[in-house]
């Protein structure tokens, strides 16, 4: 482990915290690509085509506002995981350069709770899978059907079972994860293909969704279109944030370019097509378009397509859930308490924080969930603009490891507070959100992710340069302390 030429702060260190030095990053662009693909292949992704399309686009408007959503995404992923490779550094400690040690609990809290929720949403949508499965293949399974807190006592089996799968891997750590992923990016994928295969035999071609034209024009198709592109880059803006955490554990740049590369845009390309074909084929069997997987299961009624089919749902679901919400929640809470939680203590700890919140609950209320959700997403543009300005700006790529653990430092703004990057943030993030209440001004909400990266990263430059508040200024006695690279 890199050594850290200063005695951090207790308070802002610990080993997990602590830069991953070359020699101990496993990862090269195979594990990152396959990652993204298990990321990349989930119900949420797959049911968006279903959104794209009800918009009034065509099939081949659907792969264009894709190609576009995903080509940003992946600008905005590479660059911003830049710092974690050159430096093996997390996303909560990478923060504390633009917010100040204190000042990036607000990022950091965002972030947290947003991933917890999204892994308790999606957990359970997990769990109702495994739910509907386990009727059709043993039909006692439903009698088991007292009901307790809101949901039946089969359904809170089904509810274990996939805690009880998040908890195994995540118990074996930060290597299991590359490993587990490994082999379920390319199985969920293989799967996905035979779907499309099935969809083009079924279909004698492409199928019905395909021929659809297009019921857009003109400003209207414009409008859709970028509202389109901004919704799908809303699934992933969280993890625009903090894809850090997962680039401090691989070997080059070169590696996590190529990986994301592979594991983004290339993979969301062939993905949507094999949802639109599959979702075709059941225009020709059952009559009418079945976009959610499970509902397609329970159509098809054959218990080893359910089997496999059901096994794939529940693999694509742990392989988002793992990588995009527990593992960067886990970051989050060991940032709060550095003494007290290292990887798998804090792991736990998001089990029964997403068992808390009820998802079960939540999903009478699926508009409610998911307007805040997108509201805290569109939060998270603005910390996205902030950091790149900050490390490819103002920092110049140069950071001092030192002073990212301990207060009084580089770093320590006002107190704590990076007033340039929170003044940003809040008033970027106002103007991604606005839209969302303002009918008037609708335009902002559907380019809330633009919007509020933006003009974050333009405010945040501005407000630096031009003599904010910063702590030094009232303290002038201590020292500056030169950049450093660190020992990698």
């Amino acid at each position: 482990m890199t050594t850290l030429p200063l005695a951090p702060d207790p308070k802002l260190y610990n080993d997990d915290l602590a830069p991953v030095p070359h020699d101990r990053r496993p990862w090269n662009w195979l594990n990152l690509a396959t990652i993204w693909m298990g990321m990349v292949h989930n119900i949420v992704v797959y049911e968006a085509a279903a959104g794209l399309m009800a918009l009034g686009f065509s099939a081949v408007e659907c792969l264009e506002v894709v190609a576009v959503a995903y080509a940003v995404l992946f600008i905005a992923m590479c660059l911003n995981a830049v710092s974690g490779t050159r430096y093996g550094l997390p996303f909560c400690v990478l923060i504390r350069s633009a917010f100040g040690p204190v000042g990036a609990q607000l990022p950091v809290l965002l972030r947290g709770f947003c991933a917890i929720f999204w892994f308790s949403v999606q957990a359970y949508a997990a769990s109702q899978a495994v739910d509907a499965i386990m009727m059709t293949v043993w039909p006692a399974w439903q009698t088991l059907s007292i009901t307790w807190l809101g949901m039946t006592m089969h359904g809170w089996c089904a509810l274990a079972l996939i805690w009880a799968l998040h908890g195994w891997i995540m118990n074996h750590g930060i290597q299991s994860i590359g490993r587990f992923e490994l082999v379920a990016g390319p199985l969920v994928i293989i799967m996905g293909a035979g779907a499309a295969l099935w969809g083009l035999s079924v279909g004698h071609g492409i199928g019905p969704l395909f021929a659809l034209p297009s019921h857009l024009h003109g400003w209207a198709f414009a409008g859709t279109f970028a509202g389109g592109v901004t919704g799908i880059m809303g699934m992933w803006a969280s993890f625009a944030v903090n894809v850090p955490d997962l680039s401090r554990f691989v070997r080059s740049q070169r590696d996590q370019i190529i990986g994301q590369f592979i594991g983004l845009p290339v993979t969301a390309l062939i993905f949507t097509p094999m949802a639109i074909v599959t979702t075709s084929a059941t225009v020709i069997v059952f009559g009418h378009a079945i976009w959610n997987p499970v509902d397609l299961l329970l159509a098809l009624n054959n218990t080893t397509v359910t089997l496999l089919g059901g096994a794939t749902i529940v693999i694509a679901t742990l392989s988002v859930n793992v990588v995009a919400n527990i593992m960067p929640a886990c970051y989050d809470l060991i940032n709060l308490m550095p003494r007290r939680l290292d990887f798998h203590r804090s792991a736990y700890l998001v089990l029964i924080l997403g068992l808390a919140f009820m998802p079960w609950l939540w999903f009478t209320q699926a508009t409610s969930v998911f307007a805040l959700l997108n509201i805290i997403s569109g939060l998270l543009g603005p910390v996205t603009g902030v950091m790149l300005a900050d490390y490819f700006v103002r920092r110049r790529q140069l950071l001092s490891l030192p002073d990212l653990y301990r207060r009084d430092g580089l770093y320590e703004g006002l107190y704590g507070w990076g007033v340039a990057a929170i003044l940003a943030f809040i008033i970027g993030g106002f103007l991604a959100v606005i839209g969302a209440f303002v009918p008037t001004l609708a335009l902002l909400n559907k380019l809330s992710w633009f919007v509020g990266c933006g003009v974050s990263f333009t405010l945040y430059l501005v407000f630096s340069q031009s003599g904010s508040i910063d702590k030094r200024r009232l303290l002038p006695n201590v020292p500056r302390v030169r950049h450093e690279q660190g020992n990698m």
